[in-house]
């Protein structure tokens, strides 16, 4: 279980393929306090450390994980938005999100305003994965590559959040542009009672 609430942008140093998976290794400051086994929220997605070398931690990713999200892409020298899981006895200071990415979205523009920065995301739509809340709503939570944020311009097929300059350099944000493809979870929260409604119909 996260909150969305990113402590670090790590860096990838390697990309190894191995039939349908993909192990990536990065580097980040807390490698040390990192143990095998471990989940850790990378760009949203939960993957477990399956393995520690000096400064330097791997995870891998099987065929499903890189069909739904966009650690596909990643190549040496980018970065990701890393969480380690929440603890039971912390503030909650983003909402529920349990690392497992709905599908991508892609960037559509990117607005600067006067000092902070508005992003739009277009994905595709299932009306049946609609119904059962896999959509945005004004003002609600949304994870965007780990990150959570709160929902303005909410449409069919888009959205827009507002980042704040702390979240533009502290996350990989600096490296979104137009066309650029981020993992979404949508809100938990909304999907059950979307399908507690679909039961009472």
């Amino acid at each position: 279980m996260f909150s969305g609430i990113v402590e670090e942008a790590a860096t990838v140093t390697a990309v190894e393929k191995e039939k349908g998976n993909v192990h990536l290794t990065l580097k980040c400051s807390f490698t040390d306090e990192l143990k095998i086994d471990q989940s850790i929220s990378h760009n949203g997605v939960c993957l477990t450390v399956v393995k520690k070398e000096e400064d330097t931690y791997t995870v891998t990713a099987i065929s499903e994980t890189l069909e739904k999200s966009n650690l596909g892409h990643l190549k040496p020298g980018d970065k990701v938005n890393l969480e380690r899981s929440m603890p039971m006895n912390g503030r909650l200071d983003g909402h529920i999100v349990q690392g497992h990415v709905d599908q991508t979205a892609k960037c559509v523009e990117v607005k600067e305003a006067d000092g902070s920065w508005y992003f739009t995301f277009q994905y595709d739509v299932d009306k049946e994965k609609a119904g059962q809340g896999y959509m945005t709503v004004e003002k609600g939570s949304v994870t965007v590559n780990g990150v959570s944020l709160t929902v303005v311009n909410s449409k069919d097929d888009r959205f827009s959040v507002a980042i704040i300059p702390y979240t533009y350099e502290f996350t990989n944000f600096h490296q979104i542009k137009e066309g650029s493809v981020v993992n979404l979870e949508f809100d938990i929260i909304g999907k059950y009672i979307s399908r507690l409604l679909h039961f009472r119909d």
